[in-house]
């Protein structure tokens, strides 16, 4: 069954596969290896391998049974186009999610040239239409993997996103050009209580007992809702980040930015 979760951005996640590899920068503290270790110390089946890259073929069909209409955030705890999925698989996961239109599934992934690739060959051999409830997304934390923005906009999607989120580095003169929505956030766990790696990572500072946005820092998020604005692309601010996700809390000169990219209360 899908979990209730508590991403701002989503309603609740659906996890067809389980476990990931590591890939760049923000992969570093990954939040989901740390929960799969704990499930697998628990004795939860779905992590019986801890981290390693799992299809759940089983859980792929949960979404027919869906009624009320959900954001659906799609494998929180892994990466569908990882090197170690099958290409079967993935078209089973899509051909579910193009037959409940009335959710809106969010697929992210650090691998767009992979989710390129495999959505050219849905769309040659499966007459794969893109549907408008189905967004595309990519992270993209630094400077250094730009790169994926431009396997995402050569991507077929309804709705094609960016994940900014642990955002490590400036992105205020990102092109856009091709994009439809925007997340950003800072990252959070318990490693940010070392000075070394909240200096080197952190949105935020621990200043006389309290989480605060780091101020040289605070202009990393102003300058990417900036190029969003003057973009005309929908920017979503999830927080600032801290030992725990909400910490230093979620505004930005006072307010909070919830966009999205569509009129989620239209039909898909």
């Amino acid at each position: 069954m899908a979990q209730s979760s508590s991403i701002e951005w989503t309603d609740v996640t659906w996890n067809p596969s389980t476990g990931c590899s590591k890939v760049s920068t923000g992969c570093k503290y990954c939040y989901a290896e740390n929960m799969s270790a704990r499930l697998k110390a628990m004795g939860s089946s779905r992590y019986v391998n801890g981290f390693d890259f799992t299809m759940h073929w089983d859980k792929i069909e949960e979404p027919l049974s869906w009624k009320k209409p959900r954001k659906v955030f799609v494998n929180s705890m892994s990466d569908l186009f990882h090197e170690d999925s099958e290409f079967d698989f993935v078209r089973r996961v899509f051909d579910v999610m193009s037959q409940t239109p009335q959710h809106q599934f969010q697929v992210l992934t650090k691998r767009p040239d992979r989710m390129r690739n495999w959505i050219e060959r849905l769309v040659d051999k499966h007459d794969y239409l893109a549907p408008k409830h189905i967004w595309l997304g990519t992270s993209v934390e630094n400077q250094k993997v730009l790169h994926r923005i431009d396997e995402l906009r050569q991507t077929h999607a309804g709705v094609r996103f960016l994940s900014c989120e642990p955002l490590l580095g400036p992105l205020d003169e990102i092109d856009l050009t091709g994009i439809h929505w925007v997340i950003a956030g800072g990252e959070s766990g318990k490693h940010l209580w070392e000075d070394t790696a909240r200096r080197r990572r952190g949105l935020v500072d621990y200043l006389d007992g309290e989480w605060t946005p780091r101020a040289s820092r605070v202009a990393w998020i102003q300058g990417l809702r900036k190029a969003c604005e003057e973009q005309d692309v929908p920017f979503f601010f999830k927080q600032w980040g801290g030992a725990r996700p909400k910490a230093a809390g979620r505004e930005i000169d006072g307010e909070v930015w919830e966009n999205y990219p569509i009129n989620l209360s239209e039909p898909a």
